[in-house]
């Protein structure tokens, strides 16, 4: 069902690209109605148009805040021109019908961005350009609403081939972006001031997202996957992808990953993950170095996972890191002759994360018809709080060393074992439903890569040991520190043994499940 459009209403915020639509809508001989600033920019680029308060005979008022919200407008828009009681109406209070509605709203989003105080923010909170939008999109049958400036190309298309017409399917495509964009822009307004209230877990909780990306797939090649950003800053993620293939979702999970690993490192490192977990992670002064120690630890593993440095790449370390296929490389930036040796393999993802920032608090898992909420794991451990349960203690750096340990050991799925020598990363069993089982598997990697590093190591467990086995399974490999949560009701059993070895463990009564 085709609708020739004679009536429209444009009222936008975004003014770039008008000149463009409007000199197809002079062509087709629609009447416009517009106010404040988008009717002087129509004006001025040389168009007839009618003032809101002309059209309606009645004044904005109230500072602006009241100039849409007026029944000849709304009329105008909301009438079902297939209904007698309703013609009769219009033509009794000599309405006409508004057919067209091109409208974008006040910049919410940009002036939470750029703006503090909370009073100018609230005065950009519009009002009558969603009430409009949501009026034009529940009469799609009738009227055509157009909230996105990338559509603008569609429309003139429609007018082209239905001579000044659109189209019942396009003006319910369009009806459907309008009903996203408000929810949308309500979201963001909600989300505003549940922030400026400290409300963490509200009882209507809305999560919203822009696309960005529709991707090559999801998990596997069968399912289809996007990506989307959430909140008030959703230009772009902070990743600059410089070459290479398209991400896939899979791409993006290890991303993720090994973005969230590498921020919490406090100096110069390296990591590499592959699905999700970490293979190898380590710091030092050297970046070379640091990544040669984080591929050590599970060089079979790492094959085809991706890198994650928090330093610039020269064309040293391009060369190192060549040696071992990488599906995606992460760094603060590419040197020329690092991308020359890097770009001789066109499908290898080079992304640069010098503008990359953890911008959410928050994590959320999705289970059907419900989502699970809850705030990010920042905490490693309070020094104030360890227990040393031990009759020999560790040193100072013994508890730097303890400290990363930990570290990575929270970012690895549960259940988790981390064995590291120094500020590297040796052995790391992940996702096993025993915790013996974790310990077997890392101490299995040591084994077979570092086992020179595995004396006086340092291992990191993610909850108690139910039982001693798991201890008894990492003193023997040489382990000489253990560092855990505690709080088994056999912690007794795991102390005396750890003492009848001589080594050292130290309770943090922190857990790090991650699953």
């Amino acid at each position: 069902m085709q609708k020739k459009i004679q009536n429209a209403l444009i009222s936008v915020s975004d003014k770039s690209d008008l000149k463009k639509i409007l000199y197809f809508l002079k062509k087709y001989k629609i009447r416009l109605i517009s106010s404040g600033g988008t009717f002087k920019e129509i004006k001025k680029l040389g168009y007839d148009c009618t003032e809101v308060a002309k059209y309606t005979k009645f004044n904005e008022m109230l500072d602006g805040r009241v100039k849409t919200l007026h029944p000849k407008i709304h009329a105008g828009i909301l009438n079902n021109r297939s209904n007698k009681k309703h013609q009769l109406q219009m033509r009794k209070n000599k309405f006409k019908n508004i057919d067209l509605l091109i409208v974008n709203f006040y910049p919410f989003q940009e002036t939470v961005l750029n703006k503090k105080n909370s009073n100018y923010i609230v005065e950009n909170i519009d009002i009558g350009g969603p009430a409009m939008v949501r009026a034009a999109a529940k009469n799609f049958k009738d009227v055509l609403v157009i909230t996105d400036k990338n559509d603008y190309n569609s429309f003139i298309n429609q007018l082209k081939q239905n001579k000044g017409s659109t189209d019942l399917k396009f003006r319910k495509n369009m009806a459907s972006k309008a009903f996203g964009f408000t929810a949308h822009y309500d979201s963001l307004v909600s989300n505003w001031f549940d922030d400026e209230l400290g409300i963490d877990f509200p009882d209507r909780k809305t999560i919203t997202g822009k696309k960005i990306a529709q991707l090559r797939y999801g998990e596997n090649p069968h399912q289809k996957g996007s990506i989307y950003i959430h909140g008030f800053d959703d230009k772009e993620l902070g990743l600059k992808k410089i070459s290479g293939k398209n991400l896939s979702y899979n791409n993006y999970n290890d991303i993720f990953a090994g973005l969230e690993i590498l921020i919490s490192l406090k100096s110069t490192g390296t990591v590499i993950v592959k699905h999700a977990n970490p293979s190898g992670v380590s710091i030092n002064k050297s970046p070379i170095k640091s990544f040669q120690d984080s591929l050590s630890c599970d060089p079979v593993s790492a094959f085809g996972g991706i890198v994650a440095c928090n330093y610039l790449i020269n064309k040293k370390i391009a060369k190192e890191i060549s040696k071992t296929f990488f599906e995606v490389i992460l760094a603060k930036k590419f040197d020329k002759d690092a991308l020359k040796i890097f770009q001789s393999r066109k499908n290898l993802i080079l992304v640069d994360i010098s503008k990359y920032r953890e911008r959410s608090n928050y994590q959320i898992k999705y289970f059907n018809n419900s989502f699970l909420v809850q705030e990010r794991n920042k905490k490693t451990f309070d020094l104030k709080k360890l227990k040393f349960v031990t009759n020999l203690k560790p040193s100072k750096q013994e508890l730097k060393f303890a400290e990363f340990a930990m570290n990575t050991c929270k970012f690895v799925k549960s259940n988790s074992i981390v064995i590291s020598n120094k500020f590297s990363t040796i052995g790391i069993g992940a996702g096993q439903p025993s915790r013996v089982d974790s310990c077997k598997i890392a101490v299995e990697k040591a084994k077979r890569f570092q086992k020179k590093k595995l004396r006086n190591s340092i291992a990191a467990s993610d909850a108690f040991f139910p039982f001693p086995d798991g201890i008894k399974k990492l003193i023997q490999a040489g382990v000489k520190l253990i560092i855990q949560p505690g709080g088994s009701i056999r912690d007794k059993k795991s102390i005396a043994l750890a003492n009848k070895a001589k080594i050292k463990m130290v309770f943090t009564g922190t857990r790090h499940f991650y699953h």
